[in-house]
């Protein structure tokens, strides 16, 4: 299938998410933060970095990019959309998905391989995984502490809706060691760790990232 990456200004790691979604056995499509266009695409990746330098908020200017306005519509109707750290922001920012993502609680950027508990293989994204299994994954943040109101924690907890959640110690202070929720639908899907960096054996930890890309299912979510 096709999978749009989204670059904005700032972007860093779109290439790097447009390797892995080819080696998940995907077209890569690169789309442009200026464009109405999604040319096709079966599935959204918003990749990690510093969109438009991370001003105001992370991903509140981003989300008023003119590709969001397509990326918000395509979601509402069920395709999938993957946001990796910035994108996880930018999810947020836009409605997405609840809560919001804050200065890590140690002030400090975060660069470490980190283990995580997948919580729920029932999203377009986490297909490749069964639920409770235990992989590791790269986390690079500055503001990747996750918070949220008790009520919608609670609704996030109690509906399946947390994707998978940080092992061992707190890496940012993110409320209940949630690492990356989904929607109700199960096709919006943030993530704060970068699945993309995980993808081959010759960098980074392993391979543990790669089901992220090659357990995409579209047709189920549509």
């Amino acid at each position: 299938m096709k999978v749009g990456v989204v670059t904005f200004p700032g972007s860093l790691d779109d290439a790097d998410a447009q390797r892995a979604v080819r080696l998940g056995g995907h077209e890569a499509v690169a789309l442009w933060h200026g464009d109405h266009d999604l040319r096709g695409v079966d599935a959204v990746v918003l990749p990690g970095g510093f969109s438009y330098g991370d001003y105001l908020r992370c991903g509140a200017i981003s989300r008023f990019a003119p590709v969001m306005t397509e990326v918000v519509e395509a979601a509402s109707k069920g395709m999938p959309v993957l946001g990796i750290c910035n994108g996880f922001q930018i999810l947020c920012e836009s409605h997405l998905l609840p809560g919001a993502l804050i200065r890590n609680h140690h002030r400090r950027f975060a660069c470490v391989d980190q283990r995580l508990r997948i919580e729920n293989a029932r999203t377009a994204w986490t297909g490749g995984f069964t639920e409770g299994q235990e992989v590791t994954i790269v986390l690079k943040n500055g503001e990747g502490g996750y918070v949220a109101d008790e009520p919608t924690l609670d609704r996030l907890e109690g509906e399946g809706l947390v994707v998978a959640r940080y092992l061992g110690e707190d890496p940012n202070g993110s409320l209940r060691a949630i690492a990356g929720i989904t929607n109700e639908r199960g096709n919006v899907v943030g993530l704060m760790p970068h699945p993309e960096h995980a993808v081959e054996d010759l960098t980074g930890p392993g391979t543990d990232g790669l089901a992220f890309f090659t357990g995409l299912a579209v047709a189920a979510f549509a």
